[in-house]
C-alpha cells in the first residue's frame, strides 16, 4: 500500500500504470503519471508547490522532490533521477538524467537529453541547453553529448520502464530466509544490463 497523505484538501494522484514503492511518501499536490517508477524511501512533498512526474519518468530510492508555493517541480517524459538526488522547484526536460546525489535548485531548467553528473550542484536559475554534459560544484556545461551517450541514458530509462512491470507483477513483502538456499537463483534479464541493444 502506497503511503499518500492529503494536506489542505489536496491528495496525491498515482496513475494505475505507475509503480510507487510502499516505503515512498507522497504528500499533497503530487501527480505521478503512467509508467513512472518511484523507488524505496523517495519523498515527494507537495505541501507547497506541485510535483509532477510525467510518463515514463523515474525517481529512484532516497530522492527528494520539493518546491516553493506557486511553483511546479517537474520531471518530463522519460526523465531519469538517480539515487539520492534532490530536486527543488526545477524542471527536468524530456529524456534528461540527473545523476546520483546531484542537487538541482529552484528555477533551474535541465535541457532535453542532457546528463547531470553524479554529485553535481545545479544552482538556482541555471538554464542548461539540450544535449549537454554537466558536472561540478557549482555545475558547468562541459561539452555536448554524443549520440551514443544519449542512447546509453535512454537504455537505462528503458530498464526502469521494465522495472515498473516487474515490480507490479512480482514484488511483495515476505519474510527473509535464515540462510542462503542451495542453487540460489539470480534475477535474470533477456539482455546485457550494461549496454544498449544494437
Amino acid at each position: 500500500m502506497v503511503k499518500v497523505y492529503e494536506i489542505n484538501g489536496v491528495t496525491p494522484v498515482v496513475h494505475p500504470l505507475a509503480y510507487v514503492h510502499p516505503s515512498a511518501v507522497l504528500i499533497g499536490d503530487v501527480i505521478v503519471g503512467p509508467r513512472c517508477y518511484v523507488g524505496p524511501l523517495a519523498s515527494m512533498r507537495g505541501d507547497f508547490g506541485r510535483l509532477v512526474l510525467e510518463e515514463g519518468a523515474n525517481l529512484q530510492d532516497c530522492c527528494v522532490m520539493h518546491g516553493f508555493p506557486g511553483d511546479d517541480t517537474v520531471v518530463e517524459v522519460d526523465g531519469h533521477i538517480g539515487h539520492g538526488a534532490v530536486l527543488h522547484g526545477c524542471r527536468i526536460k524530456r529524456n534528461a538524467m540527473v545523476g546520483m546525489n546531484a542537487v538541482v535548485m529552484d528555477q533551474a531548467v535541465v535541457g532535453e537529453d542532457s546528463i547531470i553528473a553524479a554529485m553535481s550542484f545545479i544552482k538556482a536559475g541555471m538554464v542548461i541547453p539540450p544535449r549537454s554534459m554537466v558536472m561540478g560544484v557549482p555545475a558547468k556545461v562541459v561539452r555536448a553529448l554524443e549520440e551514443k551517450e544519449i542512447a546509453w541514458k535512454s537504455f537505462g530509462t528503458k530498464q526502469y520502464h521494465e522495472l515498473v512491470v516487474r515490480s507490479m507483477q512480482t514484488m511483495r513483502e515476505v519474510d527473509s530466509h535464515d540462510e542462503v538456499e542451495p542453487g540460489r537463483k539470480r534475477i535474470e534479464f533477456g539482455f546485457d544490463m550494461h549496454k544498449p541493444k544494437a
